[in-house]
C-alpha cells in the first residue's frame, strides 16, 4: 500500500513578504519603545538608587527608602523580563532570595540589601542606560532612518542648502545638491533592505544583552541550586502549614459536628420510647449537623484540590472560582493544545485565587478581568482590576506568597499598580502542555 504523504502548505511569496514587513515594523516600534524606556526609566531609577544608598549612612534614612527603591527596580527588571519573553523569546529567570516569612521590616530591608540580585540589578541600571539604549535604538533606526534619506532625495535637501555648499549629512553622505540627495536616498534604500533582514534579530540581540546583564553569569549553576533549595524549603513549609490548617479545620469543624451527631443519636436512642417527640427533635438536629459536616468536608476538599481543576482543567477551575466572587469577573482562556502538568495547574490556580482574594478585599474594585493563555512555552495569567491601586509585593498583601509559589516552578510575578489604579498582576510559569 502506497504511503500517504500530506502535501505541504505553500505560502504565497506575497503573503510571506507582508508577514515579514509586519514583523519588521512591529519590531521597530518595540525597539523605539524600549530605547525610550531604557533611557528614561533606568536613568530615573539609577538616580533614586544612588541617592537612597548614599542616605544609608546618614542617620539610617536610606534604610527606610532603599527597600521601596529596590521594589521599584525589581518591578522594572520584571517588566523587562516579561518583554524579553514576549517580544524576543528570551527567558531571564529572576534569582531573588526569598526572605523569611516571619521577618520584620528592618530584617527584610537588610535581607534585600544582602541579596546579590539586588546589587546585580543596581549594576545593570547604568549599563542599560547606555548599552540597552543603543542596542534598542539601532533596530528602530534601521526602520525609521531610511525615510529621512527618501525625504532628502525628494527635495528636503533644499531646506538645508541652495546647492552651493554641504548643508546636511545623511550617514556618511554629504548632501549639497540634488545629486548627493539622490545618493542619500540610495543609502536609505540600502538601510531599508537591511532592516528587512536584521531588525527582528537586532531586537533579540538587545534582549540577549539584557539577559546577560541581569543573569547570574558564570555562577548560574550555583545560583540555580540556591534558588531551588530556597523554593523547595518554601514549598515544604507551605505544605506543612497547609497540613496543619487541614488538621485544625477537621478538628474544629467536621470532627466536632460528627461527635455531636453521635451524641444526639445516642440520646435519641435512649429517648425513643420515653419521649418520642424529643427523640425526633434530636434526630432532626443530628441530620442537620451531618449535612453541615458534609458541607464543611466538601469545602475542605475543595481548598486542597478543587475537583473541577482535576477533571476539567485550569480554565474551567478559574471560571468556577470567578463565579463565587462578589464582584463582576470576566475570564478569558486560550490554552489550546492540552493541559499543563498537575502541579503547575495547581500552583497557577491557587496563585490566581490569592490574587483575586486580594483584589476583592483590598482594591475596592467593581470589575475584574482574568486572562489565561499559553504561548511561547509559558503559561501566562494576567489579573486586572479597576480598583484604587497601590498594590505591591510584600507589606502583607499576600503577593509575596504568590511569588514564592510561582518561584518553585521558575515562575515570574510582575505587579503594575499605580495609585488610583488599575492594578495588573501578571504571572508566568514556563511549562509544557500534554
Amino acid at each position: 500500500m502506497d504511503d500517504v504523504i500530506s502535501p505541504r502548505v505553500r505560502v504565497p511569496p506575497r503573503v510571506r513578504v507582508q508577514g515579514r514587513v509586519r514583523d519588521v515594523v512591529v519590531a521597530g516600534g518595540r525597539s523605539l519603545l524600549l530605547a525610550v524606556a531604557s533611557l528614561a526609566g533606568s536613568t530615573l531609577l539609577l538616580v533614586l538608587s544612588v541617592v537612597s544608598l548614599l542616605l544609608v549612612p546618614a542617620l539610617g534614612i536610606g534604610l527606610l527608602t532603599t527597600p521601596r527603591v529596590v521594589t521599584w527596580v525589581r518591578a522594572w527588571a520584571d517588566w523587562r523580563r516579561l518583554t524579553a519573553v514576549r517580544w524576543g523569546g528570551v527567558r531571564i529567570p529572576p534569582r531573588y532570595r526569598v526572605p523569611p516569612t516571619n521577618a520584620g521590616r528592618w530584617a527584610r530591608a537588610l535581607w534585600v540589601l544582602r541579596d546579590p540580585a539586588t546589587w546585580r540589578e543596581f549594576a545593570w541600571l547604568p549599563l542599560d542606560v547606555v548599552l540597552g539604549f543603543v542596542t534598542a535604538l539601532v533596530p528602530a533606526a534601521l526602520v525609521l532612518y531610511p525615510f529621512e534619506g527618501f525625504a532628502l532625495a525628494l527635495g528636503l535637501w533644499r531646506v538645508f542648502t541652495d546647492g552651493t555648499y554641504v548643508g546636511w549629512w545623511y550617514g556618511f553622505v554629504p548632501v549639497g545638491g540634488q545629486g548627493s540627495a539622490l545618493a542619500a536616498g540610495a543609502l536609505g534604500a540600502v538601510l531599508l533592505v537591511a532592516s528587512y533582514f536584521l531588525t527582528p534579530a537586532l531586537l533579540r540581540l538587545h534582549f540577549l544583552l539584557t539577559g546577560a546583564l541581569l543573569g547570574a553569569g558564570r555562577r548560574e549553576l550555583a545560583e540555580r541550586v540556591r534558588v531551588l533549595t530556597e523554593t523547595r524549603r518554601d514549598a515544604v513549609d507551605t505544605s506543612a502549614a497547609e497540613l496543619r490548617r487541614i488538621e485544625r479545620d477537621l478538628h474544629d469543624g467536621a470532627q466536632a459536628r460528627l461527635v455531636a451527631v453521635g451524641m444526639d443519636l445516642g440520646t435519641a436512642e435512649a429517648l425513643m420510647e420515653k419521649n418520642p417527640e424529643k427523640a425526633r427533635e434530636l434526630l432532626a438536629r443530628a441530620r442537620q449537623s451531618s449535612a453541615d459536616a458534609l458541607a464543611e468536608l466538601r469545602d475542605l476538599v475543595h481548598g486542597i484540590h478543587p475537583p473541577v481543576l482535576a477533571e476539567r482543567g485550569l480554565g474551567d477551575a478559574v471560571r468556577a472560582l470567578a463565579l463565587r466572587l462578589p464582584v463582576d469577573t470576566e475570564v478569558t482562556v486560550d490554552v489550546a493544545g492540552g493541559r499543563a502538568q498537575a502541579p503547575v495547574e495547581s500552583a497557577a490556580y491557587f496563585a490566581v485565587s490569592e490574587v483575586l482574594t486580594n483584589a476583592v478585599k483590598h482594591s475596592g474594585a467593581d470589575r475584574v478581568w482574568v486572562d489565561v493563555r499559553y504561548a511561547d512555552g509559558s503559561l501566562r495569567i494576567a489579573v486586572t482590576d479597576d480598583g484604587r491601586g497601590g498594590a505591591r509585593v510584600g507589606g502583607g498583601s499576600g503577593l509575596a506568597g504568590v511569588e514564592r509559589r510561582l518561584g518553585t516552578f521558575d515562575g515570574v510575578l510582575a505587579v503594575s499598580s499605580p495609585v488610583g489604579g488599575p492594578t495588573v498582576v501578571t504571572m508566568e510559569i514556563p511549562c509544557e502542555l500534554s
